[in-house]
């Protein structure tokens, strides 16, 4: 079964239960009043024809008779008189109060309302001087067996006319109240692969399908994301590693042709080999990128960023034997100082790369200077290298960039991307100043963990 129908359903079947449950509670209730009614008009009747006939001394049992043929009596009302022994003093057209086992078994207290058959009945103990006297009367209410009768078929025929009334306005209802959603559906059955720039339409971004719209948006965005990384990855792959493979496999090629000497093998083995190397750190490089871009979520803890940059710093001087890599920091007081949130093992791969490059580009110092204030702490990485041209700056951090002037020097360009990417996962801020044949300066702001 469809939404929209069992929403009807369900909307018809509520409508009904309320309206079958107002209906009985109608019913009973005007049954209630109308039975309450008519026991007290009886009851007012007793009363007037006891005091006529008892109290009033000119009024006899023949006069008493021919004042109720004259005025509008209930339907087969009868009305008995006895004394305090059941001596019958008075009666009209007695039927069952002819019967004085009747009479004895009703009289209870001084007012007793009774049932016999069809007719409802009241006892009443009328006092005068110094004499109880049993009033009795009976009669059949017609009047309310007839408006309950016309009170049910008005509930009926109200209650198929408003469930009626209920399915078609449920299902126009239902069919408003889905089409946001059937909208939905047919935007994204338009997605695909090749389409995931769409985006659902996110209506007043307060509603619940609102809400759904925004979160398949961002699954959608994250698809998104996903598939750029993974063509850009391919694509970048497929391109840096097919032109040095192609490369190697035709110098062998061509090595092999004829016979060579021993130490032309081993000069062409040792080329491969630097080659392979290249090959390798260009696979390691890729690979890394290809992790961060998958926005896995990374454990990130209390870490102290000195030891981050002092064991990246270590693994750069490994490398580059002889070149001095200058930090710069005024510890303070607390070592709590120094604290940051982050993954200790991204920030080092961050930091080994912008030390590789500021070492690559500068035959000079390297300095590592902490600049340490109330809320942040900033790492400038400075070098007095080749630079960077100013209109290149912006776009250097992109996969596979390299900077003009840096063609010649070894390099795969995808040092700064990643450095780039980790720095984001970080919230870092990372700001970059060159100037040609200068130096390059790199900025890092952190913020720091203050603990109270």
């Amino acid at each position: 079964m469809k939404i929209k129908a069992k929403l009807s359903f369900q909307f018809t079947l509520i409508v009904a239960g309320i309206l079958l449950f107002f209906s009985v509670l109608v019913y009973y209730f005007s049954y209630s009043s109308q039975h309450a009614k008519f026991r007290q008009n009886l009851l007012d009747s007793a009363k007037n024809t006891a005091t006529l006939l008892i109290n009033v001394a000119e009024v006899d049992s023949s006069l008493l008779k021919k004042i109720q043929q004259s005025t509008i009596s209930w339907e087969d009302e009868e009305l008995a008189i006895t004394d305090s022994a059941l001596n019958l003093l008075y009666s009209n057209n007695i039927q069952y109060l002819s019967d004085t086992r009747i009479l004895a078994r009703n009289i209870i207290g001084n007012l007793n309302y009774f049932s016999i058959a069809d007719k409802e009945g009241v006892f009443y103990k009328h006092f005068y001087n110094d004499r109880i006297f049993n009033v009795f009367i009976m009669a059949s209410d017609i009047s309310r067996s007839e408006n309950l009768s016309e009170l049910r078929k008005i509930l009926f025929w109200s209650i198929l006319f408003s469930v009626w009334l209920s399915v078609l306005l449920s299902y126009l209802f239902s069919r408003k109240a889905i089409k946001p959603i059937s909208q939905i559906i047919k935007n994204v059955k338009e997605i695909n692969s090749l389409k995931l720039n769409k985006r659902l339409n996110e209506g007043n971004k307060k509603d619940e399908i609102a809400q759904l719209a925004i979160t398949f948006n961002e699954m959608l965005t994250n698809l998104e994301i996903a598939f750029k990384n993974q063509e850009d990855f391919v694509s970048n792959a497929s391109h840096e590693l097919r032109t040095p493979l192609t490369v190697m496999i035709s110098e062998s090629d061509y090595f092999l042709s004829r016979e060579r000497n021993r130490n032309d093998y081993i000069n062409h083995i040792s080329g491969l080999v630097n080659d392979l190397k290249k090959l390798n750190a260009l696979i390691n490089s890729l690979l890394e990128l290809a992790q961060i871009n998958k926005d896995i979520d990374f454990v990130f803890s209390d870490i102290r960023i000195d030891e981050v940059v002092f064991n990246a710093i270590h693994e750069v001087k490994t490398k580059y034997h002889g070149r001095r890599i200058v930090p710069k920091i005024h510890y303070p007081d607390i070592g709590n100082e120094l604290l940051i949130n982050g993954n200790s093992g991204m920030l080092e791969i961050a930091f080994k790369n912008l030390l590789d490059n500021a070492c690559k580009f500068s035959n000079n110092d390297v300095s590592v200077e902490f600049i340490l204030s109330e809320w942040f702490i900033d790492i400038i990485i400075a070098d007095k290298g080749i630079g960077i041209p100013t209109d290149e700056v912006k776009s250097i951090h992109k996969p596979f960039k390299r900077a003009s002037n840096a063609k010649f020097i070894g390099g795969f360009g995808i040092g700064l991307s990643l450095v780039s990417k980790i720095l984001e996962l970080h919230k870092a801020v990372l700001s970059i100043d060159s100037i040609m044949n200068k130096g390059t300066r790199f900025e890092i702001r952190f913020k720091k963990i203050v603990l109270k």
